[in-house]
């Protein structure tokens, strides 16, 4: 299995130690469900690797918009995280839970002055700023407030992590931050210092997403550092805050790495001390935003088969009940997912298929090439693993279906609700 927190008993499968194929007859399908344990256990690795490599003041920032919901930020909370977000959503939804904003980072590259207005009245605790258009905007609504309102700028350090060219962020080309190679991020960095109203506390990186290569992060920490050395030297001012972002990858099927955090935190550390010893400057406090890593194996679908379509000499086609709505991420990436007859794992998996969709879309697939018993049919119980990450966060009512509910699983045979399943009447709720 690609993840320890999935089993097999009897020939069906086991998620965070309870019966898939029970849960999906209790709660229906499609069904998200959420190990509370694990995501717990995947917070603690990253908290005590910080601590241990980084020193007390570092922190891991959850990033938001890999799952949002309310008990998500309850259980960040109670585990000691600091969180991102990105919108005045996950600003109120945090807010729900009874987070306190003075610990979150407020990102996106298109603030509006809404959004600035509502994170302020709250007590936000940071901005990520992108551009000098957002300065500005913080600049005037802090001085009409009265108050110095603390900001990071994001910039890109133009490394390619060779990963989906739609979520690589760290380019000089990308629609985020300002560069260091074209001069922007020295400009924007003394336009902030500049502005009476703000307080420049350090610098932001983020340089793509499921990132599995060696040396990704210590090459971002190694030219951030430069750039806050240069900064130091030439400007006297010293980065307080470093934040290298998120991006850590998780095994979605057999071929994908096992990645240990603590080592990789580890090595990330080493590069940092390198080189803040090398340049003679003292180390930040440093962040990391981990989002998919710490909630994308603690997320399962399960979804039920309606039809089974054979064409001879062509290919075969296996629809659920879900699809594209509640996970567009192969329709957006061509994403690899491992796919599992949760109630027939007791037979040999020789029927080469592709998994699909309901909706009325071509595009509308879940993954191509699975290999499933040849007796799967219509009400047997599909399982879609290491779906916690961008699945509910992006879900849609395409074809005005509504989305599924995340059913939270601890401690081997607990299970309850934490949001719960769209109606039909939800669908025309704001209609008017």
């Amino acid at each position: 299995m690609i993840c320890d927190n999935l089993t097999v008993s009897n020939g069906r499968l086991l998620f965070a130690g309870q019966d898939t194929v029970e849960l999906a007859r209790q709660y229906g399908t499609p069904l998200y469900l959420m190990d509370e344990d694990r995501i717990r256990a995947n917070c603690r690795v990253y908290t005590e690797a910080f601590r241990r490599h980084f020193g007390p003041g570092a922190r891991p920032l959850y990033a938001s918009k890999a799952n949002s919901f309310q008990r998500i930020y309850e259980i960040m909370r109670e585990e000691g995280m600091g969180i991102d977000v990105v919108s005045s959503g996950e600003i109120y939804t945090a807010l729900r839970a009874g987070y306190d904003l003075g610990q979150a980072y407020f990102h996106s590259n298109n603030k509006t002055d809404e959004d600035i207005r509502y994170s302020m009245d709250h007590g936000i605790g940071y901005f990520v700023a992108d551009n000098v258009e957002e300065i500005k905007a913080i600049e005037a609504e802090a001085a009409r407030r009265g108050i110095k309102q603390r900001v990071l700028l994001r910039l890109t350090p133009g490394i390619d992590p060779h990963t989906y060219e739609a979520i690589a962020t760290g380019k000089v080309d990308s629609k985020f931050g300002s560069a260091i190679e074209t001069g922007q991020a020295e400009e924007i960095t003394l336009f902030t210092l500049r502005q009476p109203h703000v307080e420049l506390v350090g610098f932001h990186c983020h340089v793509g997403s499921q990132v599995f290569a060696e040396d990704v992060f210590e090459r971002a920490a190694v030219i951030m550092l430069e750039f806050a050395a240069h900064m130091e030297k030439a400007h006297g001012y010293q980065t307080r805050q470093l934040d290298l972002g998120g991006g850590y990858g998780v095994r979605y099927v057999e071929y994908d790495p096992v990645l240990n955090v603590d080592a990789k935190v580890a090595q990330v550390a080493a590069a940092a001390k390198g080189a803040c010893a090398r340049l003679g400057i003292a180390l930040p406090e440093i962040h990391m935003e981990p989002g998919r890593s710490i909630v994308g194996d603690a997320g399962l679908t399960l979804y039920t088969v309606g039809t089974v379509k054979e064409i001879p000499g062509y290919k075969n086609y296996v629809s659920v009940d879900g699809g594209m709505p509640d996970n567009p991420r192969f329709a957006l990436y061509g994403a690899s997912y491992t796919c599992l007859l949760a109630n027939k794992l007791d037979q040999p998996a020789e029927f080469p298929c592709s998994v699909v969709g309901r909706c009325c879309e071509s595009g509308d697939i879940i993954q191509e090439h699975v290999l499933l018993p040849r007796s799967v049919g219509r009400g047997d119980i599909l399982a879609v693993c290491t779906t916690g990450a961008y699945n509910y966060s992006m879900a849609s009512n395409y074809n005005r279906l509504p989305r599924p509910p995340i059913v939270m699983l601890r401690g081997g045979n607990e299970s309850y609700v934490a949001v719960r399943r769209e109606s039909l009447e939800d669908l025309c709720r704001n209609d008017l």
